[in-house]
């Protein structure tokens, strides 16, 4: 044996300060850019990534040698950075501290990335799941 096998799927939603619509279309490919770079430096697969304007939702498979907790820190503060420092210093953009993670079977991945993928659309037409959407204020 060469060593542990793991598929560890984990969905990790998070918001914007105060719900805020700070992630502008002109923006919003650059943020989630750097949360992808962000999550491959930390050994994950990103599997999907997507939002609206006031928050995220990222599907990754995680390695069994990061917690959780580091990836969601790392993945916000890279993203914040960005922003803050490159892109729009003159502009407020700050994460909430909460976030929700949701572990996922791997038969459920092709569903929750489409759930993902398709966020504009589920919050047009009010097609959401609750549970994903509505854990923070």
């Amino acid at each position: 044996m060469s060593g542990p096998y793991t598929q560890l799927f984990v969905h990790c939603v998070w918001a914007t300060w105060d719900r805020l619509p700070l992630i502008t279309p002109a923006f919003e490919a650059q943020i989630y850019a750097s949360i992808g770079d962000k999550c491959a430096k930390l050994g994950c697969e990103t599997l999907a990534i997507g939002g609206i304007e006031d928050h995220v939702h990222l599907l990754v498979e995680l390695p069994a040698t990061l917690a959780v907790a580091q990836l969601l820190k790392e993945t916000k503060g890279a993203s914040s950075h960005l922003m803050t420092h490159v892109l729009r210093p003159d502009v407020f953009f700050r994460w909430q501290g909460s976030y929700g993670v949701f572990t996922v079977s791997k038969d459920r991945v092709p569903t929750v990335q489409q759930y993902i993928k398709r966020q504009k659309i589920h919050h047009a037409d009010n097609s959401l799941i609750v549970d994903w959407e509505t854990w923070v204020d």
